[in-house]
């Protein structure tokens, strides 16, 4: 996207879950990098966007099935989201530096384009209300699924992060059946995670957004997985390509560092003791790999996949139900896989 004199340049990493962004930032080294700001979550401003949107099952129910208060919530700590968001941007101006965010994909989507996409008018009470700064016109084009308007995305280089679908869902998978043995998630919770998340589909509309404006029609960044592991003269060269700094990155360290302490609340059930340490418990199953680590794991990233290989490994370990549930949801994805992979960073 442009950068003018009034935008500030920002970049905005697009990923879904298990997709080794964790890991990206990490080699990256974003928090340490000298002219960069994001927050002690790396981004995730929109987490407790999609916490409370998907609270009760809300998102598996279209949009006239929600009561009056599960909207108004929702609305309420989107905008708390936004507004955060901005309050960082702001503060990386003052200080001269880039604004660094990631989030997956989904978490700043309007939540009723799960199951109302074909009702825009309902959309429209869950999208931000943005700064004047940004112009006084707000427009939503096609594949805009999100809560912020074409003018105020424009003002981000949007980025993407990409993985295999057969290593992402099962990974993913895994990563849920340890959340609810800590209470984090129940079975509910668990088939409606895996409806939301194991897609590509809110990626690839954003890259095709991308694609789609005037200003300057440059394809946006893609990373994969297997190159981050396999391939670190193209995450350099992703780095360069973001604006980052490339003398700050790292792929070795000291394993002593807790992100998952950063882990908690924001926005909804702020003051809640239990809650605020059962989001910790939950960081340190997902980023266990990260932070048990010394340096890239390569034997977590195959070179190459075999789908119908995964599947046999699949019903050995989750039973048949599972294994077809993750060999659909990856089949499903495979075209914005390949679609994405095929603009992805090389050396």
């Amino acid at each position: 996207m442009s950068i003018t004199n009034e935008q500030p340049h920002r970049v905005l990493l697009v990923s879904v879950p298990r997709t080794a962004s964790n890991l990206l930032l990490k080699i990256l080294n974003v928090p340490n990098q000298p002219g960069v700001l994001t927050s002690p979550k790396g981004g995730y401003f929109f987490y407790d966007a999609f916490t409370t949107a998907s609270r009760g099952g809300r998102l598996d129910r279209p949009l006239e099935e929600w009561t009056t208060e599960a909207k108004n919530e929702t609305k309420v700590v989107i905008q708390q989201c936004f507004d955060e968001l901005e309050a960082y941007s702001a503060r990386a101006r003052a200080e001269n530096k880039i604004m660094f965010a990631k989030e997956h994909a989904f978490w700043f989507l309007n939540p009723g384009n799960f199951t109302s996409a074909e009702c825009p008018e309902q959309l429209k009470e869950f999208n931000v209300s943005t700064p004047e700064r940004y112009g006084p016109s707000q427009t939503f084009s096609a594949n805009n699924k999100t809560v912020m308007s074409d003018e105020y995305l424009r003002t981000w280089q949007i980025v993407f992060i990409i993985r295999h679908p057969a290593l992402a869902w099962a990974s993913m998978y895994r990563a849920m059946i340890k959340l609810s043995k800590v209470g984090f998630i129940d079975d509910d919770g668990i088939r409606g995670t895996t409806v939301t998340n194991m897609t590509m589909q809110w990626t690839r509309k954003l890259f095709d957004w991308c694609l789609e404006q005037p200003d300057k029609p440059v394809t946006p960044l893609v990373i994969d997985a297997n190159d981050i592991i396999h391939n670190p003269r193209a995450v350099v060269n992703f780095c360069e390509k973001a604006g980052l700094d490339t003398a700050s990155m790292q792929f070795e360290w000291n394993g002593n560092e807790k992100k998952s302490e950063n882990w908690a609340p924001e926005s909804a059930n702020m003051g809640n003791p239990e809650e605020v340490e059962i989001h910790k418990v939950a960081a340190s199953i997902m980023l266990s790999t990260l932070e048990e680590s010394t340096g890239v794991v390569k034997g977590k990233a195959p070179v190459s996949v075999d789908i119908d290989a995964e599947v046999t490994k699949w019903r050995i370990e989750f039973g048949d139900e599972v294994a077809e549930m993750l060999e659909k949801a990856t089949r499903d994805s495979m075209p914005d896989y390949e679609y994405l992979k095929a603009n992805r960073v090389t050396v």
